[in-house]
């Protein structure tokens, strides 16, 4: 199977699922998305628009590693 996102507005909702369901449910399969998923996009939009706009914060590999270990001591006692 395949698997495709649709945005449609809220208005139109009955009529699509309405149309969807006329299919035999082994040749369709309708997948609401999960709430984690809407929150990790919207984080990742965010981060991305940051980026884009310049106003994304970076740190070299030898910062992150610092960052890393100083977590990690943290939680080994």
């Amino acid at each position: 199977m395949e698997t495709l996102t649709i945005e449609f507005q809220p208005s139109i909702k009955a009529k699509i699922l309405e149309m969807l369901n006329s299919f035999p449910s082994n040749e369709l399969k309708i997948v609401h998305e999960k709430e984690e998923f809407l929150a990790n996009k919207l984080k990742l939009k965010t981060v991305s628009d940051k980026i884009d706009d310049g106003s994304a914060t970076f740190c070299s590999f030898e910062e992150l590693d610092e960052i890393l270990e100083k977590t990690i001591s943290k939680y080994e006692n």
